[in-house]
């Protein structure tokens, strides 16, 4: 019997394909330093983010040193408020718009978007704003460490607030997200034995996702979500080291994300991956490493990849989740 969810799915993931874009998705420092000095408006925006047992402050940072001009998005202030007390979760269209208007951002404004990891928080930044429809949006590959080890410039001194803009609520893709519920649904059904199911890929540790090692959420059970698969976000980065010895991420190139996703999935799944036979759904602890196994799949053109919102969290912190605990 083919589930409820793929079917749905099918039908609705019709209209919107993220795979080609005029705009790209991933930019090098010196392309978007170029970008700065051209005529077209842009907006810079440190969208830094750390998990809850890391020592560092994103917002800190952000005020002692950044790309010259950023402002700073807080992705758990933009965001939506949930029934669980998630974090980060995808916000309304009214707090989206609200957001843009006071970081002087508008509708024709090409937003570049950065980490202070490199590659870890601004591609889950990136999935909001294309999932808004705001499709002239980037991300630098290799973030504020990478512009910095390039020699470009930044800003030290306090951070000038820009004069709000215009900005009216747009349509959100809710093609691009799933729910609790229709995760658990897909759940029941292996991918293997229908084209129709959707395929769940886990950015999460491989530890994490047999049950083998703890959640850095305390109390928070570790396994996974019935027949989805493992594939760590970081198969998707590669690590660099700066002149002065501290190291940051970039994204692999599509040729180096394809064949990661061949050793997980098969050559044959991944093409149906790409060519949309086959909807995928990524998923991490909270939502926001999903967003490096999103943009790997939007930078190879797959055409449905959507996102489980409240990802494991959300998933464990239910007593009606099965939860898996092997590998």
């Amino acid at each position: 019997m083919i589930p409820r969810l793929a079917l749905r799915s099918s039908l609705r993931m019709g209209s919107r394909a993220f795979g080609t874009h005029k705009t790209p998705l991933v930019l090098s420092p010196q392309e978007v330093n170029n970008l700065a000095h051209s005529k077209a408006p842009v907006a810079f925006l440190d969208a830094t983010w750390f998990m809850p047992n890391s020592p560092r402050k994103a917002r800190e940072e952000f005020q002692s040193k950044r790309i010259p001009g950023a402002q700073f998005l807080d992705l758990d202030e933009v965001a939506s408020s949930h029934e669980l007390g998630l974090k980060h979760m995808m916000p309304s269209p009214e707090t989206f718009a609200n957001a843009c208007g006071e970081l002087g951002i508008s509708p024709s404004s090409h937003v570049v978007l950065y980490d202070n990891h490199g590659v870890f928080s601004s591609p889950r930044a990136l999935f909001m704003f294309r999932s808004f429809g705001h499709d002239k949006s980037s991300i630098v590959n290799g973030g504020l460490p990478r512009w910095i080890d390039e020699g470009l410039p930044v800003e030290t001194q306090a951070p000038t607030k820009h004069q709000p803009a215009e900005y009216p609520p747009p349509s959100i893709f809710s093609q691009n997200i799933r729910s609790y519920e229709d995760v658990l649904a897909n759940s029941a059904f292996n991918p293997k034995d229908n084209i129709n199911v959707e395929l769940v890929l886990d950015a999460r540790s491989r530890g994490r996702y047999t049950g083998q090692d703890p959640e850095p959420r305390p109390g928070l059970s570790s396994g996974h979500i019935p027949n989805s698969t493992s594939l760590p976000f970081n198969l998707f980065l590669q690590k660099n080291v700066t002149k002065e010895g501290g190291e940051y991420t970039t994204v692999l190139p599509p040729t180096e994300i394809r064949r990661v996703l061949e050793e997980t999935i098969g050559e044959e799944e991944l093409e149906d991956v790409i060519n949309g036979q086959r909807s995928v759904v990524a998923s991490c602890g909270s939502g926001m490493t999903a967003g490096v196994i999103w943009l790997g799949l939007q930078l190879l053109g797959a055409k449905k990849a959507a996102l489980y919102d409240e990802s494991w969290t959300g998933y464990a912190m239910r007593e009606t989740s099965p939860i898996v605990k092997s590998a």
